[in-house]
Formats: C-alpha cells, structure tokens, sequence
C-alpha cells in the first residue's frame, strides 16, 4: 500500500485564513489521504491542536505537525524539532539545516522557485537538505517543474503539498510513499527518501483562484 500525505498544511493558527483544522481533515478523509501534515507559519507551538485531533480521527487519518518556518532566504517546513524551542529566528538558511539535524529533524525548501519567500537558486549550494518540496498547490506549473528538476540533479528526493490555506484546497498535491507510514518511523522515512511529490491538479489551475 502507499501511503499518501499532504505535507504542507494551513489553518487559522497561521494567521492568514479561518479554515478551521478539523474541516481540514476531514477533507483528507474524504480524499482517501493516508495523513495529514499542519506547517502553521513560523510557530511549532500554533499547531497544538493536532494532538486533540489526532486522538479524535486515530482510526482514519494520521495528522502529523510541523512548521513553515521563516529562514532569511526563505520559506522551508520543518518536522521533527520544535522550532519555538531553537535560537533561530530569522536565522540564514545555512545556519537552521544543521541546528534542526543536529536535533533529529528535517529541513524541506518549500516553493523554492515561487519567488516571494522563496530560497530560489541558492539551493544549489546548501548541504544536509532532506529533500526539495517538488509539487507546491499555490504554485505554477513551470515553477515546480523547476524545483523537481532540482531535487533531480542534486540527486534529493521531491515531496507535494498543497499549502492549503482552504480546507477544499487539501490533498491537491500531496507527498506518496512507498512503504508504511507511522507516527514513529515518518522522520526516518523523509531522511530515507522512498517517496515522490504527487500534483492532481491540470496544468491550467493554479491557486488562488
């Protein structure tokens, strides 16, 4: 079986929506999603919710936290680590991969070729990335056709998300892994890198709209 997840994931405790997060989920589910991702920006602490979440929904869906956090280049999720807990507000991009690795979590360069709050080409030059986030659902084709031919060749695995900020918006891109995910295997899995980003929408959609 794979496993599908939308690892890029928004609520109203990101501060620029009111999607409420159960709705969210449930459109997951309604999706056949295997899991679900909340990235609140820039606050580990902002998707305390997910816990209550994910007692209420154990049996259907797996509701994962993270974080898109803020580097001084640009945007990157990060999982494993409470970034509230690091020193690394506003931090340059090469100083925040080592400081979360060292903590046991990944860094994944979302949207990187979007342009706004984008880490852009200077990609090629960072070492100890997880992966590159290839399928972005706010994002244009091109520009993610373009972050998925970088992941290639820097030989990085590529994940999806949908950066939904709209619970109707989850699971448009979404990230598909080839072996079984659980809450206690899902950091090595994204080190491992046996998975490939996923985008179902045409071409000629791209959000907002």
């Amino acid at each position: 079986m794979k496993y599908r997840i939308d690892l890029h994931v928004h609520s109203k405790f990101s501060g620029d929506t009111d999607s409420e997060p159960e709705e969210s989920v449930l459109h997951a589910i309604r999706a056949g999603l295997q899991g679900i991702a909340f990235t609140e920006h820039y606050s580990y602490e902002a998707s305390g919710f997910a816990e209550g979440l994910r007692e209420k929904y154990k049996d259907k869906i797996m509701i994962f936290r993270g974080v898109e956090f803020s580097s001084a280049e640009g945007h990157c999720l990060v999982f494993g680590v409470n970034t509230d807990t690091l020193s690394i507000k506003n931090a340059s991009i090469e100083n925040i991969i080592p400081l979360v690795n060292g903590k046991g979590g990944v860094v994944i360069p979302t949207h990187p070729f979007r342009g706004s709050n984008s880490i852009g080409d200077r990609i090629i030059d960072l070492k100890d990335l997880c992966a590159l986030e290839g399928h972005n659902g706010y994002a244009h084709y091109f520009q993610n056709a373009k972050a998925v031919r970088t992941a290639e060749e820097l030989k990085l695995p590529y994940t999806g998300g949908s950066d939904a900020h709209l619970s109707h918006e989850v699971g448009a891109c979404y990230t598909e892994f080839r072996h079984v995910v659980t809450y206690d295997n899902f950091i090595d899995l994204l080190l491992g890198g046996d998975y490939t980003g996923v985008d179902t929408r045409k071409i000629s959609r791209v959000w907002p709209f």
